[in-house]
């Protein structure tokens, strides 16, 4: 595939923060892979704060044989579009897989499907848009606490 000059785009991305990225080809978008009926690390205390590249994340997503099936059937669509798209001559293709926050089961799939298709020889561009903002809302959380609390919070409830 390394001749064609078809690129596949996989985006990883949170549902609470919106939907799939906008596709930049102007195509209207792609796959769109909802991951939220996956095993969830994040109510895993101890992997909650991991990324879902880490090799602990890596290894929960391994485990669950339903995880594994999903990845095999995305990845079989995704390969088998690709391979279509290149035959005609196309430059795009894009896939978006989307959990709750985005950080662990959407990025481990979107990396998963982008070995399967970079060992079948295609050019593969992949971007993690919420993955950062488990980070953010822990620094909020910390300098929220480190004020007593107080300032910048919304929403109701009694202090």
């Amino acid at each position: 595939m390394e001749s064609s000059p078809l690129t596949i785009h996989l985006h990883s991305f949170g549902y609470k923060y919106g939907g799939p990225p906008a596709d930049e080809g102007g195509n209207g978008g792609g796959f769109v892979f909802d991951c939220r009926a996956l095993p969830n690390p994040f109510w895993e205390e101890s992997l909650r704060h991991l990324a879902g590249t880490e090799p602990p994340i890596v290894a929960f997503m391994e485990r669950a044989p339903d995880v594994q099936a999903f990845a095999e059937h995305a990845g079989w669509l995704v390969l088998n579009a690709g391979r279509a798209y290149a035959a005609r001559g196309y430059t795009r293709l894009m896939a978006s897989f989307g959990c709750t926050g985005g950080r662990h089961r959407s990025v481990y799939l979107a990396e998963r499907v982008r070995a399967l298709l970079e060992r079948e020889g295609f050019r593969v561009v992949v971007s993690h848009r919420d993955a950062h903002r488990a980070e953010e809302l822990a620094h909020a959380h910390a300098v929220t606490a480190a004020n007593g609390g107080a300032g910048g919070q919304s929403g109701g409830g009694a202090p």
